[in-house]
């Protein structure tokens, strides 16, 4: 909760934080096999002594702030190199607005009220804020700048993960888009989003959004208050992802999940101009409720609470498999909701179907065999036809 004048300082914080970046980015762009090493972490904190040196624009702000953008950044290729993240990019305004301050000491955070916080600032002072939840013996905090034009503070501290229940039960769990979550014991949990009432407001400030012309006050104020109707929406999702995840890590032993690569499937349908795609307004439709649903941050989430707990099954031919007999075919799910054994005649939820197959391990392979060797029942398939 930072007063104006605050908020000015805050905001130059985070320009000089971007703005370090960036140029470390853009020193990494230009390296090409050949050319030897870009300059690392040391190299280009000798730079911005020199840059600070030179411009008193950036030697008003803080050097902790700029240096920890380099480190941040070094972290960022560390990653990459490692191959658990993507290659750093540019950061833009108003979208990748913030900066970390580390050496933070216990004097540095305190309490007023049961609802109020401080948490000392360089170069900006105390800076109120509110205390939502228990604040950890942290090294480093994190200022962020939302597209709502809300600032948050984040102690960065590792989470004790939720204790397991001490039982054997394995739970599974299918990801869809009419249904959230379904568990393979018949809860059917649904990620909550925008209201009605909030989508037909969101569907007007698009349209006024795009009469708007470029540049103008009129055309801020309507993206800012779309921003916030979509951090509402997006509150909502993490709200709803740390409920379930704590619950299902503390009911449950052994949590089963299918193995999606959750990118390739919300991949645009475009194509190119020579080999334009089909289908395009109705995959970016299944591709905004993927990611409206949380898949991906689902699983994350149930990895950090329950590490050692979580295992990924195939999910070949898990909608299609009866969980009652073991029957494989394409036409047993009838709709979206019911499953229908046409060996057995099991009647059931296919999306339950499908997490009781995910609970148990079943994954069919395209011969009709599961992981262990098994033959599975499945119905011959003709063949395709090729050119």
């Amino acid at each position: 909760m930072p007063t104006p004048r605050q908020e000015t300082l805050l905001g130059r914080h985070c320009a000089h934080a971007r703005y370090v970046w960036n140029l470390a980015v853009e020193q990494q762009s230009w390296w090409r096999p050949g050319r030897g090493y870009a300059p690392g972490y040391c190299a280009q904190a000798t730079q911005l002594t020199e840059a600070r040196a030179e411009h008193r624009w950036l030697a008003d702000g803080s050097q902790m702030v700029q240096q920890q953008a380099l480190r941040d950044f070094a972290q960022a290729m560390t990653n990459y190199f490692a191959g658990t993240h993507h290659k750093p990019k540019w950061r833009k305004e108003a979208r990748d607005d913030g900066f970390r301050i580390v050496a933070v000491r216990p004097g540095h955070i305190r309490r007023l009220s049961r609802r109020t916080g401080e948490v000392w600032i360089p170069k900006v002072g105390w800076v109120r804020f509110r205390w939502s939840r228990a604040v950890p013996a942290a090294k480093s905090y994190r200022v962020t700048l939302d597209r709502a034009g809300r600032w948050h503070v984040a102690f960065a501290v590792v989470p004790e993960p939720v204790p397991a229940p001490g039982t054997s039960e394995i739970v599974g769990v299918d990801r869809g888009v009419a249904v959230a979550a379904a568990l393979s014991t018949g809860e059917l949990l649904h990620c909550p989003g925008l209201r009605s009432a909030e989508r037909a407001r969101l569907r007007r400030l698009q349209r006024k959004l795009a009469h708007a012309r470029k540049g103008s006050n009129r055309r801020a104020r309507v993206k800012t208050a779309i921003a916030r109707l979509k951090c509402r929406e997006g509150d909502r999702r993490k709200d709803w992802v740390e409920k379930t995840s704590t619950g299902l890590a503390g009911r449950f032993g052994v949590i089963r999940v299918e193995d999606l690569h959750i990118r390739g499937m919300t991949r645009s349908a475009r194509g190119t101009i020579a080999r334009p795609g089909r289908g395009v307004r109705q995959k970016a439709g299944l591709n905004r409720g993927i990611l409206a649903s949380g898949w991906g941050v689902l699983v994350r989430r149930l990895e950090d609470k329950a590490p050692g707990r979580v295992e990924k099954v195939s999910p070949a031919y898990t909608s299609q498999q009866c969980s009652a007999c073991g029957h494989v075919a394409a036409g047993s799910r009838k709709s979206q909701a019911l499953f229908r054994c046409g060996a057995c005649g099991y009647t059931g939820n296919a999306d339950v179907n499908a997490a009781r197959n995910i609970a148990a391990g079943h994954a069919v392979t395209a011969r009709g065999r599961s992981p262990s060797g098994g033959r599975m029942n499945r119905e011959p398939q003709p063949l395709p036809l090729t050119a």
